[in-house]
This record gives C-alpha cells, structure tokens and sequence, in this order.
C-alpha cells in the first residue's frame, strides 16, 4: 500500500468568507505557494473582481489576456488562460475588473452555478497534471462565490482573530447548507483558519478558544500570526514564502500545506 495525496485528480478547495479583510487573498496566494514549495502542483483561480490573487502573484495587468470571466462567460479553451507564475509549480487563472458585472451576466445563463464547475472539468484540465485548485473567492456571497462552492470539493474559512469573528460564519454555513442542497450535495468544510493571530493579545486567545469549543476539528491546528512581512509581500507582487523565506508567515503557511496534505491522504493500492 503506498500513501499519495488524492492520486485521482486536483482536490478544487475554495477559500471563501463574505468579510473583506480576513486575509482570504493572503491565505489563497501563500497556501498555494506553500503547496507548490512541497512538490504540488498547484492553480490558483482568480474569482475576485479586484484581482489581489493576480497581482500578488506577479501578473501584470496587461499580461491577462484572458481571465476567470473568458472561462466564465466565453468560449475560450481553458489552456489559452492558465498562465505560469513566477514560482515553479504554481499557475493561476487571473482576473481582471471585467469579472465585477460577470454577476448579472450569469443570471440568463441556465447553468449560471454550475459554469465554474464544467470550465475546471474540461478533459484539458489533465495537461496540467494538478494536485491542488485553490479559488479565491470575492469577499460577498454572490453568484461568483456559488459558483466557486459548486466547483470545489471543500471551503477553507479564513477566520479573523477579532471580536465577533464567529458571528460572521453563520451566514456563510447557510450558504455551505443550501449549496449541498441544491448543487454539491458533496462539499464540505475543509477547516477554519485562524488569521492574523497574535498569541500576546487576549482577544486571539479567546476567538480560538471560543472556534475551537464550538466547532471542533474543523479549526486548522496551525494559526497564522499577524506579520509585517506577510502584510508587504503583495506589496512586492510575490508570496511572503519567498519576499521573506525565513519570516513567522512563511513558516506559518508551510505548516498549514503539511497539515492540508496530511488531512487529504488517501491509501491506495
């Protein structure tokens, strides 16, 4: 018996939470820069309108040719999109502003929740020879981020360490029910992440005690702390794994790759 990480496709993980600023982009960009560090193959899919995935990975904007809202609403071949980044092992679909009015635009589509799913299901999908897809959803729960739960196998919740920070989940786990419901009776949650936590600050101690104590093991053992350094990585257009290699957010964010792959292990013959 041999031990691989999902040896029968790319496990599609949405990284979604309806309050900006919880570093859902952050978590998105350097997760899967952690992944791509360990030998992942990993694509990132770019399904804000704002396009921080993008530009922290380094793609220009005129660079994005095509973007989510071609694979979306075009009939453009998902090859002609994904594009390499900087870091080996590490692609990205990129978004541009034009993906802000896709919303309305999906509403005359019959399959409107379901575009995402199929667009990543294209049999040329197996060219990339992917381990991991990571979307970085927008921070609302609109028909794009819909769209990313139908797609995904599972949703990793970027929890801010601040004062009602639980509270804000409720609607999301709403959105997660009727999703199961109506197009993905498979999604789950793959764990909440506590971020930009500050073990001095007894707020921090308190948001993990109270996630810990009402939802379990869905919490991430690994924590990520607040870190100027993972604040100015975007900054410089690259992952903090490599602006700052040896700093806290770098560290942190490698131990959440190990513990992502340890969790998706599965026995194969």
């Amino acid at each position: 018996m041999s031990d691989l990480s999902r040896p029968a496709g790319p496990k599609i993980i949405a990284v979604a939470n309806q309050k900006g600023g919880v570093g859902k982009t952050t978590t998105t960009i350097n997760l899967a820069a952690a992944l791509a560090e360990a030998g992942r193959r990993v694509l990132v899919v770019d399904l804000d309108p704002q396009g921080n995935a993008s530009t922290g990975l380094g793609i220009e904007v005129e660079d994005r040719k095509y973007t989510t809202y071609d694979i979306l609403l075009g009939d453009v071949d998902i090859k002609a999109v994904v594009l390499q980044t900087v870091t080996p092992n590490l692609l990205i679909v990129p978004a541009t502003v034009d993906l802000s009015s896709a919303d309305l635009e999906l509403m005359s589509s019959e399959k409107r929740s379901f575009l995402l799913h199929d667009a990543l299901r294209q049999i040329q999908m197996d060219d990339f020879d992917l381990d991991y897809v990571l979307i970085d959803c927008p921070p609302s729960l609109n028909l794009l981020t819909v769209n990313a739960m139908i797609a995904a196998h599972s949703v990793l919740v970027p929890l801010q360490s601040e004062f009602f920070a639980l509270e804000g989940l409720s609607q999301l786990m709403l959105t997660i029910r009727e999703v199961r419901q109506t197009g993905n009776k498979d999604l789950r949650i793959e764990g909440i992440l506590l971020t930009m936590y500050d073990k001095r600050n007894n707020l921090s101690l308190q948001v993990e005690q109270d996630a810990r104590d009402n939802l379990g093991d869905m919490v991430f053992n690994t924590r990520i702390p607040r870190n100027v350094r993972v604040s100015e990585a975007p900054s410089f257009a690259m992952p903090v794994l490599t602006y700052d290699t040896l700093s806290k957010g770098a560290q942190a964010y490698r131990a959440l790759a190990k513990e992502l792959i340890q969790k998706n292990r599965v026995k194969v013959a």
